[in-house]
């Protein structure tokens, strides 16, 4: 899920690795799901007669959406930034009897890693806004766009920062797990932290820094010990990110709601 961003990032998600699925109450049940939700969206954008598609995860994480999509009968190449992520992520295909390509690679940097010819180009969990400009964030659709073949889909899914109270210290509960013997508590805090406008004038995004933390209880001894993991996001909005998608040479861009646990951005490359 990362996306090359600050330097931290990578750090982040190498530390989150072995953690990261007890975001999600059950993660095998959330994979099928999340690749069941993205084939029907893709079929439903890009119709066509074969509804498998050879596809780009450009921020795969473990591998939540890489390996759903991998589950439809998709073609599935992915990559992240976080080498502790990939290496998770080719563990948990391998165990799944998945074939699916994975590699370390900045999402800015992506069309000259990967190449073109993709059907479809996706970046999901909210990637894209660990990088902090716009600047980036355009290089990276720029990439991204690159990736595609003529009239292949890009689908981007983030948080709706426009909607999130600004402030300092909001908790963001996750709730308790519990497998092998352990429980863990899970909550994020997260700080906002308004920045000046550029040298042109132009007003920037917020920038929301998250403390994630892990409270891990050993449920025979009672021991218990805590795992913080920190990070920054562009609080980027959707319009912004739309506006950026358009610049990067997207067609019939738009923003759906309701059809993935995020909102989803959507563009096409013209064909």
């Amino acid at each position: 899920m990362t996306a090359g961003g600050p330097t931290e990032a990578p750090a982040f998600y190498d530390a989150l690795a072995p953690l990261y699925h007890l975001v999600y109450p059950d993660w095998p049940a959330s994979v099928w799901r999340q690749g069941e939700q993205l084939s029907v969206l893709m079929q439903r954008e890009w119709p066509r007669a074969t509804p498998q598609r050879r596809v780009l995860d450009v921020a795969c994480g473990i591998g939540t959406q890489a390996l759903g999509l991998a589950q439809q009968d998709h073609a599935v190449t992915a990559s992240d930034l976080s080498p502790a992520s990939v290496a998770r992520a080719r563990d948990e295909a391998a165990r799944r009897g998945l074939h699916i390509a994975f590699s370390v690679a900045d999402m800015r940097e992506v069309h000259r890693h990967h190449g073109g010819g993709f059907d479809l180009v996706l970046s999901a969990d909210n990637s894209l806004p660990h990088l902090l400009t716009d600047a980036d964030l355009l290089q990276a659709l720029q990439q991204m766009h690159d990736c595609l073949a003529p009239g292949g889909g890009c689908v981007i899914s983030v948080r709706d920062y426009a909607a999130e109270p600004r402030g300092r210290g909001i908790v963001k509960p996750y709730g308790v797990r519990e497998e092998a013997g352990k429980r863990f508590l899970l909550s994020q805090v997260w700080d906002f932290e308004a920045r000046p406008a550029a040298a042109d004038g132009t007003p920037q995004a917020d920038l929301c820094h998250i403390t994630f933390f892990f409270v891990e209880e050993d449920t025979a001894s009672q021991a218990v010990q805590t795992h913080v993991m920190r990070s920054v996001y562009h609080a980027v909005s959707t319009d912004t990110l739309l506006q950026l998608m358009r610049a990067a040479g997207l067609r019939d861009v738009r923003r759906l709601d309701d059809v993935f646990y995020q909102p989803v951005l959507v563009g096409t490359r013209a064909g």
